[in-house]
Parts: C-alpha cells; structure tokens; sequence
C-alpha cells in the first residue's frame, strides 16, 4: 500500500482501522508533512509579491527545501507502514528516527518566516510549528518504545540523548513562534 497515491480519507480509514499498520509512526510523519506543505503555502503567498522582493532568493531556498522535507514525510507515511508489515524493526526505529530530525530541521524554518513571510499568513506558519512539534514528539514516542527491544545499549543512550536535546529546542522554538504570532494578530 502506497497512501501518497490515495486519499486522505482512505489513509485515514485505515489508520482508525484493527490494522497493525498504518499506526503511530505514520502519523507522525503525515503531521510533519502537513507542517512542511503550510510553510510551503506561506511561501508560495509570499514569493513574487514586491513587498517581500528583499528576501525572494533566501525565501525560494527555503521553499525549495520545504518541498523537499514535504515529499521526504510523505514518503515517511508508506515506508513506515512497510516497515511494520515487515516486521523490519530496525527500520520500524529508524523511520520515526528520521521523521524527528526532519522535523527538528522543518521547525527551524518558522522564526524566520514570521519576520520574512507573509504577514497574512502567520498564524499559518503558528501551525506548521505545532504541527512540527507534535510530529517530532510523536516520532520520539515510537523511537522510544522500539529501542526497548534494541541491542546496542550505547547506541540507544546516544539516540535518547540526541533526542532530548532537539526536544528542548523544538517546544522553544514552538512556543517562541506562538507567542510571536499571538502579538502580531492580537491575541
């Protein structure tokens, strides 16, 4: 099963669904590309328009980039669920693995789209970093619990510690976005 070829409602069926999979890690990864795709809207908004022509060649890296993280989760979504169907563990780790410090990169983008972006579409961005931090949170759920069945010790430490560090950095920088976005709008 590919979901990037489906619908959202067929996804969604299945994901409610007495499935093994789609499940957790999955999910994760489609918050994280609906995140990328609103940040990719903010800047689809913003490029071209000559009140925002100072930052056009930053703004179409950026947008480049959030395509590209957009594409990466949706391609998350299926490989998530083959991993499962597999029974592949390691990569049932790794995806959701993935999934967080793609998510932890797409977050990073949001303070720099409340100055550079259109103004119009704050709150849009206030979005993509909720959505962004509940998919990281999420993906770090499902690293979690698979490392309990995984060998290397060390390795596991490493990866819970990278973890908790980017976690610290992705709620500020959440909520640093939201309470930018609550003054702008007047909130």
């Amino acid at each position: 099963m590919e979901y990037k070829n489906e619908s959202l409602k067929k996804y969604l069926d299945d994901l409610s669904a007495r499935l093994p999979a789609p499940g957790g890690g999955s999910a994760a990864a489609m918050s994280a590309a609906l995140a990328a795709s609103l940040l990719s809207m903010v800047l689809n908004f913003t490029i071209g328009k000559p009140k925002y022509a100072e930052h056009e060649s930053e703004l179409k890296e950026i947008f480049r980039k959030t395509e590209e993280l957009r594409l990466k989760f949706l391609e998350l979504v299926d490989l998530d669920v083959q991993a499962y169907i597999s029974k592949n563990m390691r990569d049932a780790l790794n995806i959701p693995f993935m999934a967080a410090r793609l998510a932890f990169e797409g977050i990073k983008f949001c303070p720099l789209l409340i100055k550079k972006g259109n103004v119009n579409l704050i709150s849009d961005v206030a979005v993509a970093a909720a959505l962004f931090e509940s998919a990281f949170v999420s993906a770090r759920f499902n690293v979690d619990i698979n490392l309990k069945t995984f060998e290397d010790k060390k390795l596991a430490k490493e990866i819970r510690k990278e973890l908790a560090q980017k976690e610290k950095l992705v709620r500020s920088i959440r909520a640093n976005t939201e309470a930018k976005v609550g003054k702008i709008i007047g909130r």
